[in-house]
């Protein structure tokens, strides 16, 4: 068991240029209360340092020899969900976010980031917020690619550990219809409830999950793996007859 000094941010670099290790290096050192621990600079090692140190986040580039950065990304965040990585790049371009997405970081900077955003980012990501998530909004069409490839599998793939998911089973359902793409009518017509009702659900996912839309809270879901997204054949069922005359009460009665 590794010691972790109290209030302390324990950091893990990997980069192959050792002048931008040195570079790293000069600016958190700089910052109270930040400690590096180890830099390496191949993916592999990043993984085994990772496993030995239990740092608290790992600051990676994503293009790394022998196990590119995201490769890496994913692996500790499979055995080590506490770790939050950061992916810096110097290329950036959509395939480059989409593969720090699919890989699990919990945020991706330009290597010419200032050095406030990154120890922000660092401060931000040790709490555990998923910062990646802007990214993906202010480029619509890595948001596209995220919902169109993720719809039959999780971030990380089959197999993975499905971890708790703070929805109930009802939002879970209603989450999986909106992945596939179905307005709040369509929604309500398939699970043969209210519009109305699909809608407060919504509300309580947004405020549930830390997120401003619909959009956001599918990506969020299916990256934590709370829902795999398969299109049904067949189409939606019909509602039953006169649900949509059904007062309030039997409304809310049927969807707890």
């Amino acid at each position: 068991m590794n010691e972790k000094p109290e209030g302390r941010i324990r950091i893990l670099l990997a980069d192959p240029s050792e002048f931008t290790l040195i570079g790293l290096k000069q600016v958190l050192e700089r910052e109270p209360g930040i400690e590096i621990v180890a830099a390496v600079s191949d993916g592999e090692e990043v993984v085994a340092r990772t496993s030995e140190l239990e740092p608290d986040v790992v600051i990676t580039e994503i293009d790394l020899p022998k196990l590119s950065g995201d490769k890496a990304t994913q692996r500790i965040r499979r055995e080590y969900p506490h770790v939050a990585v950061i992916i810096l790049t110097a290329r950036d371009d959509e395939q480059k976010l989409f593969d720090a997405i699919r890989g699990g970081a919990a945020a991706y900077l330009p290597k010419d980031c200032e050095p406030g955003e990154l120890i922000e980012t660092i401060r931000k990501v040790k709490d555990g917020q998923f910062l990646i998530n802007e990214k993906i909004f202010q480029r619509p069409a890595v948001a596209s690619r995220v919902l169109a490839e993720f719809r039959e599998l999780s971030v990380y793939g089959p197999g993975s550990t499905r971890v708790f998911a703070p929805l109930s089973p009802r939002e879970v359902q209603i989450l999986d219809n909106i992945a596939q793409g179905k307005t709040n009518k369509e929604v309500a017509y398939s699970l043969a409830i209210s519009e109305q009702t699909v809608k407060n659900h919504m509300s309580s996912i947004l405020r549930k999950l830390s997120v401003n839309d619909r959009t956001q809270a599918v990506v969020y879901a299916m990256r934590q793996g709370w829902i795999s997204v398969a299109t049904r054949p067949g189409g939606p069922p019909a509602p039953r007859e006169g649900s949509e005359r059904r007062s309030g009460q039997d409304r809310r009665q049927e969807d707890r």
